[in-house]
């Protein structure tokens, strides 16, 4: 055998093209999408395989467990991806210099509208949320989406809007917005990056070792395939804790309790309805019928719409996911800041709306 075919017989097999792997990815895309469009029929057999009492508090909860949970972690998987790829463009030193300083005030309006067209409920926002720190977003700015995704949208604009009127609904979405956006500046003036977990901030530190303008579609895709892996590994036991305890509340909380508390009148209604909405767990499309309700059992509307506020922003299931990537410290700014903007929405309402 001749030495140049020795060396065609020991050549190393040549690497999938890109194209194999751009097509890799639209086929991965395009089955997630088929997945997640049919979680709902998938949930409903799976709890019918149950041996569950039909209607009771167990159900519910089942229901909302087995619902959400593939829900939100394919979420998770999906923007962490997305974001690896979008990190893979944008360095995320270079990402910080374009959105702080004096840009950060514009970064936490865009954030905050574009929460407006993500109709996500607060643990759906996390994954987002985990996507925006890790691309180098700076933290305020991030927090103002992960207010506004669940607490304004066109979800509970158009249920409020059907049940008490188009001038509550407009003035919901303008203190809503303001909470939002208010809320996300002040964290990040405080410039506490600091004290989100050590494995977050290596995260945002982290660069890709080829210079942006270097990488091939290839090194991109795996750059996402690479975020996934570390970042979904890291919070999925989270998650799943989160939904469980949300799925608990949601299927015993006695509503009656809520209503008897909400409806008198007295100064302590609206913080005593922010500490009871905390505990809660629910999206914008849930937890409006109860706002009906209890609106409808004589409760101030705006005592009602700060528990509904703090149920869909400050939910317990949302502070057990993000304890994996925020500190105490910082989950107990983050409650402070956006429970005085709730505080303030409820008296301001109660004030302009009271018969």
């Amino acid at each position: 055998m001749s030495a140049d075919a020795s060396l065609i017989l020991r050549k190393e097999p040549r690497a999938p093209s890109a194209v194999i792997w751009v097509a890799a990815t639209v086929v991965g895309v395009a089955l997630w999408l088929a997945l997640y469009g049919q979680l709902v029929p998938f949930s409903e057999w799976v709890v019918s395989l149950l041996p569950l009492q039909r209607g009771t508090h167990l159900e519910e909860a089942v229901k909302f467990f087995v619902y959400d949970t593939p829900k939100v972690l394919m979420l998770l998987t999906l923007v962490v991806f997305a974001m690896g790829v979008v990190r893979s463009f944008f360095s995320p030193e270079r990402t910080r210099v374009l959105l702080a300083g004096r840009r950060e005030g514009i970064g936490n309006v865009a954030a905050a509208g574009l929460g407006i067209v993500t109709p996500f409920c607060s643990c759906s926002a996390v994954p987002l949320f985990v996507g925006f720190v890790s691309a180098g977003v700076p933290l305020g700015v991030t927090f103002s989406f992960l207010i506004a995704a669940p607490m304004v949208n066109e979800v509970a604009l158009g249920l409020l809007f059907a049940l008490v009127g188009w001038q509550v609904a407009l003035t919901y979405l303008t203190f809503g917005l303001g909470v939002s956006i208010i809320a996300g500046w002040v964290i990040g003036r405080l410039h506490l990056e600091g004290w989100l977990e050590e494995w977050v901030r290596n995260v945002r530190a982290g660069a890709v070792e080829l210079p942006a303008d270097r990488l091939t579609v290839v090194d991109r895709i795996k750059a996402g395939l690479e975020a996934m892996r570390d970042i979904v590994g890291k919070v999925w036991l989270w998650i799943v804790a989160g939904i469980a305890a949300g799925a608990f509340i949601h299927g015993y909380v006695p509503a009656d309790l809520l209503a008897s508390i909400m409806g008198r009148n007295a100064w302590w209604s609206v913080p005593a309805a922010v500490v009871l909405g905390i505990p809660m767990y629910s999206n914008a499309a849930g937890i409006i019928p109860v706002v009906e309700a209890l609106l409808g059992k004589g409760a101030a509307i705006g005592t009602v719409l700060a528990f509904m506020m703090s149920v869909i922003a400050l939910s317990l299931p949302e502070m057990i996911i993000l304890r994996k990537v925020l500190s105490v410290k910082l989950i107990a700014v983050f409650v402070a800041v956006v429970g005085l903007g709730i505080l303030s929405v409820g008296f301001l309402f109660n004030a302009f709306f009271s018969q």
